[in-house]
């Protein structure tokens, strides 16, 4: 018998059929000993084949573990649930749509051997496309979608930095907020014992806050690249929607959990550095000004000057207009620049139209509860 430690890997799923045995392939090219682990798959409520297709599984291997939760009302639930039947030392987390590499559980346990201190290690997120034609997907890969090194300035293996004592917006909701995605991260269990922590049951934002949970305790963070996973994303330009709104969403109520004190912070990102300023303000957030935002303003004055030209024909008034449009165009471009890179070129308005529609559904979605929790989140240009 191996003395490795044993490990559960644990996977919410809800009508996940056209992924999910692709993901247990992979994850049984995993190198790690089959006494040492179990899957518990933990099923909130699938009305389609998904049921059926991990019980046949289960004939074969019996490591694999069914929690079926009728009308489960988020992942954080379903994964709650998987938390109260798990019998290993290490936690890994992982999705139905996802595909880890064959060192994967080695690679996510190295950090933990070195240092007792740290609660989660967590791998870089690549793109699988499952259809080689379906651009959804395609668009994925390009925008480097879910990866955690670019997200943080391409960061190297090791260390995330110390959680700040009082954190700030963009410490939680923003570019600052360092945290691992669920669908590629290893909990030690006996750190999330300690402080008695366990997923959030909002439908969004339970990976964030279960690292702030560790992470503002003392626990460390440690990232391993070579823990790859490999991502199947949506397949639909509607689906994939849906999932920026919730990212927005999720930021309120984090920010509203995790900063005390208001003011809002001013982030020009459309500038070398991003310089960050916080002004005085009646509730606590951000607001990031990029590319994405610029555009629109200055479209928006252009076509006031328009209108304003055919009453007052005034010199200020036309150049304005035509500095207007001007910048319009530059922060336009700016925005789509590195749209003209992606193949096949003629779909380039295609490839737009999914940058535009992504980015302006992140926004939508931080402004939505903005009356709930007294929270604003002007969302980033992509």
């Amino acid at each position: 018998m191996s003395n490795k430690p044993f490990i559960s890997i644990i996977i919410p799923v809800k009508n996940f059929e056209r992924t999910i045995e692709r993901t247990f392939d992979y994850l049984l090219n995993v190198d790690y000993p089959r006494d040492r682990w179990e899957w518990v798959i933990a099923d909130g409520g699938s009305t389609d084949q998904t049921i059926q297709i991990i019980k046949s599984w289960q004939k074969k291997y019996p490591f694999i573990k069914l929690v079926e939760i009728p009308n489960c009302p988020s992942p954080g639930f379903a994964r709650n649930k998987a938390l109260e039947t798990v019998k290993g030392e290490f936690l890994l987390f992982t999705d139905a749509d996802c595909a880890p590499c064959k060192e994967w559980a080695n690679e996510l346990l190295k950090a933990f051997e070195k240092d007792p201190k740290v609660a989660a290690v967590g791998g870089e997120v690549y793109t699988l496309k499952v259809d080689p034609d379906n651009l959804v997907e395609a668009w994925c890969q390009h925008f480097r979608f879910n990866m955690v090194a670019p997200r943080y300035g391409f960061i190297k293996e090791g260390y995330y930095p110390d959680f700040p004592r009082e954190p700030k917006p963009i410490d939680i909701g923003g570019h600052k907020a360092y945290f691992f995605g669920t669908c590629n991260v290893a909990y030690r269990r006996s750190a999330m014992q300690d402080i008695g922590a366990k997923f959030w049951e909002r439908p969004t934002g339970e990976d964030m806050d279960l690292s702030y949970q560790h992470r503002s305790k003392g626990w460390k963070f440690y990232f391993a690249p070579l823990a790859k996973v490999d991502h199947m994303h949506r397949a639909d330009l509607r689906s994939l929607r849906k999932v920026w709104v919730t990212y927005g969403q999720a930021h309120l109520p984090l920010i509203d959990k995790y900063v005390k004190k208001n003011g809002l912070q001013v982030i020009l990102q459309f500038l070398n550095k991003a310089p960050i300023f916080t002004i005085p303000f009646p509730a606590r957030g951000f607001v990031y000004i990029g590319n994405f935002h610029l555009m629109h303003l200055f479209s928006l004055l252009f076509l006031i000057g328009l209108i304003f030209s055919m009453f007052f024909a005034g010199v200020a008034v036309k150049i304005l207009t035509f500095a207007s449009f001007v910048l319009a165009l530059h922060f336009a471009y700016q925005y789509v620049k590195w749209n003209f890179a992606m193949e096949p070129k003629d779909k380039f308005w295609t490839w737009f139209k999914m940058k535009y529609l992504t980015n302006l559904s992140f926004i939508q979605g931080g402004l939505q509860d903005f009356k709930k929790y007294g929270v604003l989140c002007i969302e980033p240009s992509f």
